[in-house]
């Protein structure tokens, strides 16, 4: 019998005050971890715990902290693994601004580089030792289908999206024997604020309206539709579970077959 229950783990979730992060954080409960939350805005944070079930006796709580801050971002990350036995940790941040590679300010990437990267090197280097302890742990990026196809007027975030996939499977080879998992999942367009944005970035370079640009973009997918942030938790709490044991250092996509590649 395939075994998805996280009873007793505890999630590190990023990003968890809206979109795919909140999803994941929903599902994670939903099937019996306790989740500790990180965020920039508060009211937001507050707003999803409340929503988090807890019929397992799991206690969910949050952090807010701020990507861009390294120092007081690691600060926190430690002082939190010092305190928590963390067992899954969810790297979710959102992307960079949309636009051309060659238009975009040189110090774009190395922003992009720390709140993404250095961040999630930052959490692993606190969290993981704990994990080689217990000799289990997982370890899921939330990253983007740029990583097998660049996307179009995301440059800067192309590039930084490459270097967290290469990481993540790097990470993965160095602590497979120590029973801790390093995958990633490449999101297609899924119906969050950040497809919001991309939509109109799109639709203003191509002079119409962000209605038909979504019905474009639609239209490529060939599910002919946008996912759910749901639909991204689904795979996450998966490949949380001690059912995906086995499944480490890939790239899942999650796109409605988007992807034109194997």
């Amino acid at each position: 019998m395939i075994n998805i229950s996280l009873k007793n783990k505890k999630a590190l979730v990023c990003g968890a005050s809206q979109g795919i992060g909140k999803a994941i954080a929903v599902e994670l409960a939903a099937l019996g971890a306790s989740c500790m939350l990180l965020a920039r805005n508060e009211e937001k944070l507050k707003s999803v715990l409340s929503e988090l079930i807890s019929i397992e006796g799991q206690s969910h709580d949050y952090q807010v902290v701020d990507f861009t801050d390294i120092d007081a971002f690691k600060s926190i990350i430690q002082r939190l693994a010092d305190v928590h036995n963390f067992d899954i940790i969810i790297n979710n941040t959102g992307g960079p601004a949309a636009g051309l590679i060659f238009d975009a300010d040189a110090f774009a990437f190395e922003n992009a580089f720390r709140q993404h990267l250095v961040c999630n090197h930052i959490i692993a280097q606190a969290i993981v030792p704990g994990m080689k302890e217990r000799q289990w742990g997982r370890i899921i990026n939330i990253i983007s289908t740029s990583v097998r196809i660049p996307l179009d007027n995301l440059g800067v975030s192309n590039t930084i999206r490459a270097a967290v996939a290469s990481w993540s499977k790097t990470l993965s080879n160095e602590l497979a024997q120590d029973g801790i998992t390093v995958n990633s999942l490449l999101p297609g367009f899924i119906s969050t604020s950040r497809l919001t944005e991309v939509a109109e970035g799109f639709a203003k370079r191509n002079k119409i309206s962000t209605h038909e640009m979504e019905a474009k973009m639609k239209s490529s997918v060939p599910a002919k539709r946008f996912g759910d942030p749901s639909e991204i938790a689904a795979v996450a709490a998966f490949l949380a579970s001690p059912a995906a044991s086995y499944v480490n250092g890939v790239c899942i996509p999650v796109d409605g077959g988007r992807t034109g590649s194997i």
